[in-house]
């Protein structure tokens, strides 16, 4: 096995690994049923009753996907690793860096905009409130370096309106970048899964904290509203606490405008229900990368042929490419994501318009 592959995977997905390095579950047979359903009693679904019966639960009062029910092992790990990787040598003689813009002015500007800081971290500014999405402010650890720079110093991200976490992963949700941006934000309100409320308080000390199941929506103050959605995907950070946290993405809506940030999700028709129940998405912020191999990335990551397919699918008007070019996670190179989506503008695949961003760049609303 590649061990350095390995733990390069496991630490980005959130397994702590014994001394040996390796991997161990009792449950690799383990096939997820529903059996129930949930949500937070103080938040709002925006569904009724008769559509949606609330975020689906396993018999072991794990969370589940509701089309794909999912359940990481580690005998797909062990493939994977021991299957030789026929990117190997383009991934080795890859040369792409994602351009940085190291203009931070956009701090201080009154309009609304969208600026990616790399991988899934955003800030946005809509409605003259502004947010911060997974922020991940640094390396992911000593094995998982960042490969794109920060655009600004962690420290100028102050005074933010809401801080969303999408899952648990520690390549969205980072314990040493929530302990640096709390005492920066402290009045913010912190928006997240069921379950993950928990953690996010141990690390930031607020009590502002709101955990919504899918379809649910959170108390803002009406300039805004931002309701958690559905992914496919799941959720672990330890040995033993595989998909007691939940996943997924954010619509947000404010000044006339729909964001949806789409989380790490694997296809399902939960991408197409985002367009019915929500109606047109102005903005598309698709994850495109850590897709290879297929065989083992597709129920969690989308290739960027699928996220393609999805927002044609929606109808999105532009499409924002991430979650690919800050670490590497996967089997393909690390700019093959941006060369795909170019080729398939240029053969007319792409409905909607595609804005392939660079780091730090102002997209205005």
């Amino acid at each position: 096995m590649n061990r350095r592959k390995f733990l390069k995977y496991t630490v980005a997905t959130g397994t702590v690994l014994t001394a040996s390095g390796l991997y161990l579950t009792s449950d690799d047979n383990y096939k997820p049923m529903i059996t129930s359903f949930t949500s937070n009693p103080k938040l709002k679904t925006i569904l009724p009753p008769e559509r949606w019966k609330g975020t689906p639960v396993d018999e072991k009062g794990l969370f589940a996907n509701h089309e794909f029910p999912f359940w990481p092992k580690f005998g797909d790990v062990w493939k994977w690793q021991t299957t030789a990787n026929p990117d190997k040598a383009a991934k080795k003689a890859e040369t792409f860096k994602l351009k940085i813009h190291k203009d931070d002015s956009w701090l201080t500007s009154e309009k609304d905009m969208i600026v990616w800081l790399g991988h899934a971290s955003y800030f946005i500014r809509l409605a003259g409130k502004t947010l911060l999405i997974d922020p991940v402010l640094g390396d992911l650890s000593f094995m998982v370096k960042r490969i794109s720079e920060l655009p600004i110093a962690p420290e100028k991200l102050t005074n933010m309106d809401y801080i969303l976490l999408s899952h648990d992963h520690r390549d969205h949700a980072d314990e040493a970048s929530m302990k640096l941006i709390a005492p920066l934000n402290k009045n913010a309100k912190y928006l997240t899964s069921l379950k993950l409320d928990t953690l996010l308080g141990e690390w930031t000390g607020s009590k502002d904290i709101q955990a919504a199941g899918w379809y649910q929506e959170y108390e803002t103050d009406g300039s805004l509203k931002i309701t958690f959605v559905p992914t496919r995907h799941w959720c672990r950070r330890g040995l033993t606490d595989t998909n007691q946290i939940l996943w997924g993405g954010f619509v947000i809506q404010g000044a006339g405008k729909t964001i949806y940030f789409g989380g790490d999700t694997g296809y399902g028709s939960h991408l197409k229900e985002i367009k019915e129940i929500f109606g047109e998405i102005d903005f598309y912020l698709v994850g495109v990368g850590a897709y290879k191999p297929e065989w083992f990335m597709s129920p969690s990551h989308m290739s960027p042929q699928s996220a393609v397919k999805a927002a044609n699918e929606m109808e999105v008007k532009t499409m924002i490419p991430m979650h690919y070019g800050t670490f590497d996670l996967s089997d393909e190179p690390t700019g093959e994501p941006y060369r795909v989506l170019q080729d398939l503008e240029k053969s007319g695949k792409i409905n909607g318009k595609l804005h392939l961003a660079e780091v730090g760049e102002v997209i205005v609303i």
